[in-house]
């Protein structure tokens, strides 16, 4: 049965007691997101207050359609002058945003409950190796001038260098003096990366090329 400590009215210790739990679970979300991987510090002290503000958000306007909608209005406001994050970003303010609406509503048992054994699993799977990305698996691009075919022109030298590349992406740059091609290719073992970019420079005319293993660092 869950329990509801303000089903019988909002009181002073009820709101003391749930802010309370707020600020814990919201510094347990941060700590939980910062053990998983990287992190700012400005993120971490918004997640650890941001189920404080959101249950302090749904317990002013409960009951109170007119103030719903504008409290409606006012995230999305605040969500489209926001910069978008990673998807664990994401994820972490979902989290934090979940366990405020369950305080909000006065469930204070659901929310640690919710808090322990979502950290756990965010701990978990970010420790396992379920979803590892292949470590041959990288990301390539390559400027090439306008005036060449993109179409083959490095074929042969990606399939010596490489077990699998796939294009994923071709847009003109440069005020349409060039082009930026975009793989998905897996290296091939013990290949020397500097002799492969060599080839490439030689192929291209000695433009800019990138090889990363994080899709981030060429901006898909």
């Amino acid at each position: 049965m869950l329990i509801n400590i303000i089903s019988g009215g909002v009181s002073a210790g009820a709101i003391i007691i749930l802010s309370l739990v707020a600020v814990v679970l919201g510094v347990i979300i941060a700590l939980t997101h910062k053990a998983t991987g990287k992190y700012n510090k400005n993120f971490l002290t918004t997640i650890s207050l941001l189920p404080l503000m959101v249950m302090s958000v749904i317990m002013v306007v409960n009951g109170n359609l007119g103030m719903a909608v504008g409290v409606a209005g006012t995230f999305s406001l605040v969500r489209f002058r926001s910069v978008p994050g990673t998807s664990k970003e994401i994820l972490t303010v979902f989290f934090a945003m979940a366990v405020g609406l369950a305080l909000g509503a006065g469930y204070i048992v659901l929310a640690p409950v919710m808090t322990i054994f979502a950290a756990l699993m965010f701990i978990i799977l970010s420790k396992v190796s379920l979803f590892d990305k292949d470590k041959k698996e990288k990301y390539l691009k390559i400027l090439l001038p306008e005036n060449l075919d993109y179409t083959d022109i490095f074929n042969d030298i990606l399939n010596k260098y490489t077990d699998k590349n796939e294009l994923l992406q071709v847009k003109t740059t440069n005020l349409g003096s060039m082009f930026e091609l975009k793989y998905l290719v897996n290296v091939k073992n013990n290949v020397n990366e500097k002799m492969f970019i060599d080839e490439l420079r030689e192929r291209n005319g000695n433009l800019k090329i990138s090889l990363s293993s994080e899709i981030g660092e060429i901006e898909l």
